[in-house]
């Protein structure tokens, strides 16, 4: 995710409607956009992610390789391999974590999975969020 950041920070990104999708390979047409950041921080460890969440959601990289079969509860089977990138949306009251994935609504708890509290599939490991 911070690759990413560094890009959109030293170049920028481009709305949608501004480069609308084509479904072939083609040359760019447009290099910057509309929406820049000024740059970003990473933090990891159980209380640093859990600091950083109280203003945002963070991008996190997980280890998601037995994610496919999750349906709904607390997810606890996976180990810290990182693999995948997610938003961290939140953290409940007993520190289990609440995640988005980009698996679309019909995949887990409408889209989110609930990671049991510690660092569970290394969600504490590489933690991030852009500054605008």
């Amino acid at each position: 995710m911070t690759a990413a950041f560094s890009y959109i920070r030293d170049k920028s990104i481009l709305k949608d409607s501004d480069y609308t999708y084509a479904g072939k390979d083609q040359t760019c047409k447009k290099t910057t956009g509309t929406y820049k950041i000024t740059s970003y921080t990473k933090t990891s460890g159980d209380s640093g992610v859990k600091s950083a969440l109280s203003g945002r959601p963070l991008s996190v990289a997980v280890d998601a390789t037995n994610w496919s079969s999750y349906k709904s509860g607390l997810f606890s089977n996976c180990a810290k391999s990182l693999n995948h990138g997610v938003l961290l949306v939140g953290v409940d009251a007993s520190g289990n974590w609440k995640i988005k994935n980009s698996w679309g609504t019909t995949w887990g708890e409408k889209g989110y999975i609930r990671l049991a509290a510690g660092n569970t599939c290394g969600v504490t490991n590489d933690a991030s969020y852009p500054h605008v």
